[in-house]
């Protein structure tokens, strides 16, 4: 194995004593794709598996994320990596999970097979707008406090902490006053439609979508909350990377409602500004253009 570790004794003890899995002096190698988190393919006896590490205070996130794969693995739309143990010692946090192997999302059959797989995921309704916990988007934290309507939820505990944090950053007078003003006016953008509390992957860009081996669709690193389904769908398109089939076959079954575009803008801002407080000043441009976006057609 190329760039070969060694596993921290305390971490795989404690690691034995919740899955059972013995990974005492295991081979572990670096995985690609991990920003926030060191991620690790481990190989013990059985196998390898998919480790995720980090700062003992991270413990939180990762209970979140087992939370999360849970209710998307109940749902039963997607392969899910199974979650082996998550937890911590003193100086580190760790999430084991089973090891797929992946493959992107790259032609028309792959499409549309993570369509239909995403329809029967956003099929899956509530009752209320958020989730029974709070979790992460990234790194950031993110509050699911229940709400019965869509648009309060959306503005309190999506966009008005991402505005306040990026206020606390510096970039409050750079996205102006007209963000707060395009926050008193999101309730007016759905008058006309109410979308129903879908259950969402809450991040998914195709970073977190993939095949497996045989060709089931696989979702991770999840966000999970009840929502908008457009809400997901939005953030498939913002870095793209998704093939036209996925959007054709999707659409198809649940045609999007009149004024998607706008609510695209809406919905992919809390991800850039969440980007602009996560990564800085390179996303300010994009924010403040989907701002001004937004106020134009909501501030006329």
């Amino acid at each position: 194995m190329s760039n070969v570790q060694k596993l921290n004794a305390e971490t795989a003890q404690a690691i034995k004593v919740l899955s059972g899995l013995d990974f005492s002096g295991a081979e572990a190698r670096a995985l690609g794709g991990g920003c926030i988190n060191r991620v690790l393919e481990v190989r013990a006896h059985d196998g390898p598996c998919c480790l995720k590490l980090n700062a003992a205070g991270a413990l939180p996130m990762f209970d979140a994320e087992a939370d999360g794969l849970a209710a998307l693995a109940g749902n039963g739309a997607f392969r899910v990596p199974q979650v082996l143990a998550c937890g911590a010692t003193a100086d580190e946090a760790f999430l084991l999970l089973e090891y797929i192997e992946l493959h992107p999302l790259s032609g028309a059959e792959d499409g549309r097979r993570f369509a239909e797989a995403l329809v029967q995921l956003h099929l899956d309704i509530g009752e209320d707008f958020g989730w029974g916990r709070d979790n992460f988007i990234g790194a950031s934290p993110q509050a699911n406090t229940p709400h019965h309507a869509w648009a309060q939820f959306f503005v309190r505990c999506r966009l008005a902490p991402q505005l306040e944090r990026a206020r606390s950053a510096g970039y409050g007078t750079a996205l102006g006053s007209e963000l707060e003003q395009v926050l008193a006016r999101v309730p007016a953008m759905f008058l006309d439609y109410c979308p129903r509390p879908s259950l969402l992957h809450g991040d998914l860009w195709n970073g977190n979508a993939a095949v497996d081996a045989g060709g089931r669709p696989v979702i991770f690193d999840p966000a999970v909350y009840r929502g908008d389904r457009d809400a997901d769908l939005a953030m498939s398109e913002l870095f793209g990377g998704f093939p036209t089939a996925f959007y054709a076959t999707y659409r198809a079954a649940l045609p999007p409602a009149e004024g998607y575009a706008q609510r695209k803008t809406l919905y992919n801002l809390y991800h850039v500004l969440n980007h602009l407080n996560l990564f800085g000043r390179a996303y300010l441009g994009q924010a403040e253009r989907m701002v001004r976006s937004l106020a134009s057609e909501l501030l006329r």
